[in-house]
């Protein structure tokens, strides 16, 4: 998850005398580079997760810092260092507040201590450490394209992760990711990284096959649900123009099954996408896990076809929607208010179809073996 605002205390609470007055809960922010500012224009250039640092020349004024924090919460910034003791002496209640709202870390460091020396050091220990995790990312993706050959890559990762022990994946994607520019999906990226609180060195993101990829290492099943429930919530807050699906894998022991946790994942966050679901878990799938793991799409569409065909056709010959009308009406266990509801179609249209459904099918639904197979038929035509 590269350098963190915790990376920087370990090594700066001593070295640099410096204290985290707010925003805690964003401990775990990592961190891109270290922007010296005294204006906001710069924000304007953050590409996100940049730690800003300022002497508060340009800020010396409550309601000047208030500007300054919305200005750099908007720039998706990881956080604030104020050189405190000349220009500002004292953090107010007000900024503090701001900044614990939004989890957004303020520090401090004293007066007497030479920034230019502060800022060249972490720099560094951030350029090396992003240099680790782009070979980490590169070693967790042999490791899920060639699982015969894990072994192979367990040295590389040893030092990282425990290799003998759980592995999660968390898949995040949009729809259309690989159409976005690569500087636009970085910083897409970095915005969503900043939402995944209280997991750091346990856990690795980065972006692979249209997706961009959690995880998660010897994590608790209970710490894990929270880290995905608050980062939902906070995505769908912070991030109304993106429609973000999520794809849950399950959790499996031992790094040789992390090309599975991966691909159950990879199924869970495709039927998000079909399904319109924001969140989908592939342990709570059911069937769907076994259809959503086929590698022969073809058979599928197949099956699917044969089983709807005299629906396929009469869609296509009469421009009606019988096959959307059937799905909702399975998925709505036979609720004509519903489904009259879900597709803003008047009931007595609704009721209609389905005689006609019935009539064309030779099925009145009675059994849920019957209902069973054709639902799955309808989710396997949409499927891609």
């Amino acid at each position: 998850m590269g350098f963190t605002i915790e990376d920087m205390m370990t090594v700066a609470e001593e070295k640099y005398s410096m204290k985290m007055v707010a925003g805690k809960k964003g401990w775990s922010n990592s961190i891109s580079w270290l922007i010296m500012m005294e204006e906001l224009t710069i924000t304007k250039n953050f590409s996100g997760k940049e730690l800003a640092v300022t002497t508060g020349l340009g800020f010396m004024t409550e309601d000047s810092q208030e500007k300054l924090l919305y200005s750099l919460i908007d720039a998706n910034a990881c956080g604030l260092i104020i050189n405190t003791g000349c220009y500002i002496n004292e953090i107010s209640p007000a900024i503090i507040k701001i900044c614990d709202e939004n989890d957004f870390p303020l520090l401090t460091v004293p007066w007497d201590i030479y920034l230019a020396d502060m800022i060249k050091d972490l720099s560094i220990r951030i350029f090396i450490q992003g240099s680790t995790d782009e070979q980490i990312a590169n070693a967790l993706i042999k490791t899920i394209e060639n699982p015969e050959n894990t072994s192979a890559y367990q040295k590389e990762l040893l030092p990282y992760f425990d290799v003998d022990g759980t592995f999660q994946v968390m898949l995040l994607s949009t729809g259309n990711l690989d159409e976005m520019d690569t500087v636009d999906r970085k910083r897409l990226g970095y915005r969503l990284q900043l939402y995944l609180n209280n997991i750091t060195h346990n856990g690795h993101f980065f972006y692979y096959d249209s997706c961009f990829v959690l995880i998660m290492n010897d994590v608790l099943k209970k710490d894990a649900e929270e880290i995905i429930e608050e980062f939902e919530k906070k995505a769908a807050r912070k991030m109304p123009e993106y429609r973000i699906n999520i794809g849950i894998g399950s959790c499996l022991k031992d790094i040789a099954n992390l090309y599975l946790a991966y691909q159950r994942a990879k199924s869970a966050v495709r039927m998000a996408e079909i399904s319109g679901t924001r969140r989908i878990n592939f342990d709570d799938m059911g069937i769907f896990r076994l259809l959503f793991s086929v590698t022969d799409k073809l058979l599928l569409r197949e099956m699917s076809r044969d089983i709807l065909r005299p629906l396929i056709e009469y869609d296509e010959k009469h421009a009606a929607n019988y096959i959307g009308t059937l799905e909702s009406y399975l998925k709505n266990n036979g609720s004509i208010q519903a489904i009259s509801s879900e597709m803003f179609t008047h009931r007595n249209t609704i009721i209609y179809r389905i005689k006609n459904i019935k009539a064309l099918l030779k099925c009145d639904f009675e059994n849920q073996e019957e209902k069973t197979e054709y639902y799955i038929a309808c989710m396997i035509l949409k499927m891609r």
